[in-house]
């Protein structure tokens, strides 16, 4: 298990590499200033997808780094 600060950095890392440094500071800005609960967010992201759609997109993610 690492630590909260190991994966807050991990976090950054990742954001600024994706949507870069500016976007990022608006991503961490908008979770600061309005509620969100993850968990929900996530419950309902893939809802309309199939299982196949779910996996073809995981196996994508896991070859190339990007979603289609």
């Amino acid at each position: 298990m690492i630590t909260d600060t190991e994966i807050k950095s991990k976090a950054i890392a990742l954001l600024s590499e994706y949507l870069g440094d500016v976007e990022t500071e608006r991503f961490i800005t908008l979770i600061q200033r309005e509620p969100f609960d993850y968990t929900k967010w996530r419950q309902g992201l893939n809802e309309n997808l199939s299982i196949e759609d779910i996996s073809h997109k995981a196996m994508l993610l896991r070859n190339n780094g990007k979603i289609t």
